[in-house]
């Protein structure tokens, strides 16, 4: 194990801190010391050197290793962590201690790149930077924003969810901006004609073939299929479809047919994440018997559910009461069925920009609501909606959509198949996510909450009664191990050696909301790139593709 450091505290004592005791912010720069030459160093000297170091005696939480509140040192070198050596000298050591330690974050479906983020930002200018109140982020901010924004967080990693397969160069120039964060995108191949036209026929070895080719030509990490078959009757007839059932015009094929057979190739060429779905009926009443017609569609085979919030809602024809959860069944199918993994896509209260690569979907919401709204599918084979939407506490339907998602979050038993998001922007802004998990992980600040709501939701919601608390661990795992399990990326959302330097520090407090909010610290590569809130460097991060070469079907993956 080499030999044990010798640390030193900094000049002005400070009394120890258990997990979960409140610290003022103070700045890592003056309160991280430099051990064995006892000498204070500043962020600049840290963004500046690739050095060796240590973090030394912070308390790590790494689910994928087991450390849960361990209190150890970590080793990085050359970007990746690394075994104690046995010669510590060659190591910068960084006094960690009091400070709780886990991966950086890894955000599983957002949308911050291509042609649907663009009309997102011209969409609601009253939504800028420039009119909003000081600090409150845009509803969609500037690429070079987004990645400073995440990392401030402690978030190193991002994928866009939808990216239409002509989008795919515009995206990667857009990405390529985006400072910091290693990210990648999933393509909507699905709405290609070729590939329809595959599915169609059933011809296993041509699907496969199209979809290793749109992947590897187009640079993206996944293939996403939003509203199975929809597009096909959008641009037929500007029309919508409302089960899984009934034959796309022109075709044979049918949504169920095109989930089951395109999910199946996706797992049969290898791609690290599984086939990433929106099905059918976003938004509607009575939706939920969509989302439990497409989990038994997908039995036994690997597929990842999005947004299901949007996806779990009772009334309509089919059922007796009104508007409301169908979480309850929905979840207990999921909790028995292993090969399925899904994010929530949480509504939170505000004014957002909702885009969606279900058209029809958006037309139907901005026909409901009375806003302007915008689709760009005209040049490309799929395309996407985008209008402006504020979710208020006091509306009906707003308040079930919370609780419903919050519901799924209490309701899955293993957090390892779940992931933390709001479908950012369409649920709530990304830098939400400190305040979603305070609810998550604070009953009381979630009662409280939940009293401000419209009075029939608290009156018939299951959330009443669901008082469970996420651990610290069940956090990290929900925001780090399990998306960048689901995604396929080993050396993310892990702390173990051989992983990625990517690590944020947080100062541990009661008040979950402010302790995720601002990080004390957070390295991404190993280079120190954000402090309390503000960047300190903004190195051009990687975008990740799943294919290296794709002039062959054997190509391998990259790790």
């Amino acid at each position: 194990m080499g030999n044990a450091p010798t640390r030193h505290q900094p000049t002005t004592k400070t009394p120890p801190h258990t997990a979960l005791e409140e610290r003022k912010p103070t700045s890592v720069s003056n309160s991280f010391v430099m051990a064995n030459t006892r000498q204070r160093f500043s962020a600049d000297d840290i963004a500046a050197t690739h050095e060796p170091f240590a973090l030394v005696g912070g308390t790590i939480y790494d689910p994928a290793t087991g450390r849960d509140g361990i209190v150890a040192d970590l080793w990085i070198e050359a970007g990746r962590i690394v075994s104690p050596p046995a010669d510590t000298s060659r190591f910068r050591q960084i006094d960690a201690a009091g400070l709780v330690v886990m991966p950086g974050g890894v955000d599983l479906h957002s949308h911050v790149a291509g042609p649907k983020v663009n009309a997102g930002r011209r969409i609601a200018p009253q939504l800028s930077s420039g009119r909003r109140s000081i600090g409150e982020p845009a509803a969609v901010p500037t690429i070079h924003r987004t990645g400073s924004l995440y990392a401030a967080l402690g978030y190193t990693t991002v994928f866009d969810a939808a990216i239409a397969t002509g989008a795919a160069g515009i995206a990667t120039l857009e990405l390529a901006e985006m400072p910091i964060l290693d990210k990648g995108f999933y393509l909507l191949a699905a709405d290609d004609t070729e590939l329809l036209a595959a599915l169609d026929r059933g011809d296993p070895d041509t699907i496969s073939r199209l979809v290793w080719d749109a992947v590897g030509q187009g640079g993206g990490w996944g293939v996403k299929v939003a509203n199975p078959g929809g597009p096909a009757f959008w641009k037929r007839s500007r029309g919508d479809h409302h089960d899984l059932d009934t034959p796309l015009p022109g075709y044979g094929l049918t949504g169920r047919s095109l989930l089951e057979r395109l999910a199946r190739s996706v797992s049969a060429v290898g791609l690290p994440h599984p086939l990433h779905i929106h099905t059918a009926n976003l938004g509607l009443p009575g939706n939920w018997r969509t989302l439990a017609e497409t989990m038994r569609t997908l039995d036994g085979i690997p597929a990842h559910l999005a947004h299901v919030q949007f996806h779990s809602y009772t009334g309509g024809d089919l059922d007796a009461d009104s508007f409301g959860s169908g979480v309850a069944e929905l979840a207990g199918w999921f909790n028995d069925h292993e090969g399925l993994t899904l994010d929530v896509g949480q509504v939170l209260f505000g004014d957002t920009v909702a885009m969606t690569g279900d058209s029809a979907a958006a037309e139907h919401l901005a026909h409901t609501t009375g806003v302007p709204w915008h689709s760009h599918d005209l040049w490309l084979e799929g395309g996407c909606g985008v209008l402006p939407i504020a979710y208020k506490e006091k509306s009906l339907i707003h308040a079930w959509q919370w609780a419903i998602g919050l519901e799924w979050f209490l309701s899955v038993t293993d957090p390892w198949r779940l992931v933390l998001s709001t479908d950012h922007p369409n649920g709530a802004h990304f830098t939400a996510y400190p305040v979603l998990m305070q609810l998550l992980g604070d009953a009381a600040f979630r009662r409280a909450a939940f009293e401000r709501i419209h009075p029939a939701v608290r009156k018939r919601s299951p959330l009443a009664h669901l008082d469970r608390e996420y651990s610290l661990q069940e956090l990290c795992i929900i925001t780090r191990a399990a998306p960048a399990r689901i995604a396929g990326l080993p050396q993310k959302g892990q702390l173990g050696v051989g992983a990625d330097a990517d690590i944020t520090l947080y100062r541990p407090s009661h008040d979950l909301a402010a302790m995720f909010a601002m990080p004390a610290a957070v390295y991404k590569g190993g280079q120190f790139v954000a402090e309390n809130g503000h960047p300190r460097a903004t190195p051009a991060g990687r975008q990740l593709r799943a294919i290296a070469a794709h002039d062959e079907f054997s190509s391998e993956l990259n790790g």
